[in-house]
């Protein structure tokens, strides 16, 4: 009986664990940081959906991921695309995260797979701010007004080196900021998200 309800347990506490965490990352979402760009803020709504690939798996991170943008779709302001932009950017950092921490479950693994996921997603934000992202901006805000943006920061002649040049450090530097929360927290959390709480 007791190797039965073992499964059917696990699954429950995979369903429950995996909401709390798209709820908590739905809430960080809202809690954005101003960056010097007035259009790009820093959020850690990623931190959620690491902290959930790395106890149940790749798949996980990803449906956390989909499920915040899902919720987020409600109060949109960027006609979904940005939605669009998380999520896929969000899987990628997740995604390889997982996975590369599925194979060897360790502290080195899942730091080396958050920094090595934080990389895949800062260069994947390059094609798709530059062909998804801004332009939707661009039906709002003339190009050379957003160019002008960066332009007051640093010198820079295009959409195209305004991106390379800030907009990839900057995604870059946010997943690292996820992975080093998620080093700190994790062993802290695991027995919560594991379903393991000693009473």
């Amino acid at each position: 009986m007791s190797e039965k309800k073992k499964p059917t347990s696990y699954k429950t506490h995979l369903i429950v664990g995996c909401g709390v965490l798209a709820a908590a990352a739905t809430a960080l979402q809202y809690l954005e940081i101003p960056s010097p760009v007035n259009f790009i803020a820093l959020d850690f709504s990623d931190l959620p959906a690491l902290l959930g690939a790395f106890a149940y798996g790749p798949i996980a991170g990803v449906l956390i991921e989909l499920v915040k943008n899902l919720i987020h779709l409600a109060v949109s302001k960027s006609g979904y695309v940005g939605e669009l932009s998380n999520f896929i950017l969000g899987s990628v950092f997740t995604l390889t995260a997982g996975l590369i921490y599925k194979k060897k479950k360790t502290k080195k693994s899942a730091i080396l797979g958050g920094i090595i996921g934080a990389l895949i997603m800062a260069v994947v934000s390059y094609p798709s701010n530059l062909f998804v992202v801004y332009p939707f901006y661009y039906n709002f805000m003339p190009k050379e007004a957003v160019l002008g943006v960066y332009q007051a920061l640093f010198k820079v002649n295009s959409i195209e080196m305004a991106i390379l040049i800030y907009n990839v450090p900057f995604t870059f530097i946010k997943g690292l900021i996820s992975v080093a929360v998620s080093a700190l927290i994790y062993k802290p959390l695991r027995p919560f998200l594991k379903g393991k709480n000693k009473k």
